[in-house]
């Protein structure tokens, strides 16, 4: 790691790697989550079994942790390295010639959807691990829809979901296309395609979470 963490191709290389795995991440937490939408105890089971799956709860969770942590890290990095390599702006720079707005501002983005990876972390992975290893309550397999659907009361908080998701999508929308171009996956025929999977996926993914914030708010 600290090998590929030495230059700046192989911190971007890094970065790329960390989120291809956060993509793949968000497709299972959107399939999980959606079943909260179809029915109860479909939402139920798929959440008792992840939340007491030892591989899962030992192995995968401090991964994903890590994943996230790593990405943002490396991309707080990374702009301070681009930044020290040209500290004097140029005379003229049109910015939105060149880039979009979302290019030019990755690290803003990235700062306010990872303080909302704070405030979901407290809404549920904390109040989970309150659950089981400081009360020490039992396995109650019904209990997880009951959770979800009660966060969900308030419109604030809805409101502030929908805002990040859609802040998210602007995000992936950028970094979909950018994590294959840093692992050198360019070409003629296939980039094209790639643009657009990176676009409906930062369209549906997002507008998913949003669909089941308001479902649960206006199901109360």
């Amino acid at each position: 790691m600290a090998g590929l963490t030495s230059s700046t191709i192989g911190r971007k290389y890094a970065m790329a790697l960390s989120a291809m795995f956060l993509l793949i991440f968000l497709v299972m937490h959107l399939s999980v989550n959606l079943l909260s939408v179809f029915g109860q105890d479909a939402y139920n089971n798929a959440s008792q079994f992840m939340g007491y799956n030892p591989l899962i709860q030992f192995v995968m969770q401090p991964v994903l942790m890590f994943a996230v942590i790593f990405h943002f890290v490396m991309g707080f990095v990374l702009e301070i390295k681009n930044k020290k390599a040209r500290p004097v702006g140029y005379n003229v720079n049109n910015g939105a010639a060149n880039s979009t707005w979302m290019s030019r501002n990755m690290l803003i983005s990235g700062a306010v959807i990872l303080a909302f990876i704070f405030l979901h972390m407290y809404d549920f992975w904390l109040h989970e691990m309150n659950y089981k290893y400081v009360d020490g309550l039992p396995v109650e397999e019904t209990r997880f829809w009951g959770d979800l659907h009660a966060k969900f009361a308030d419109v604030w908080r809805v409101v502030l979901y929908v805002i990040s998701f859609g802040l998210l999508g602007l995000h992936l929308a950028h970094g979909f296309q950018s994590s294959f171009q840093s692992v050198g996956a360019r070409h003629p025929k296939y980039t094209p395609v790639v643009r657009a999977i990176g676009n409906w996926y930062s369209i549906l993914i997002p507008l998913g979470f949003i669909f089941i914030a308001i479902f649960h708010y206006v199901t109360q």
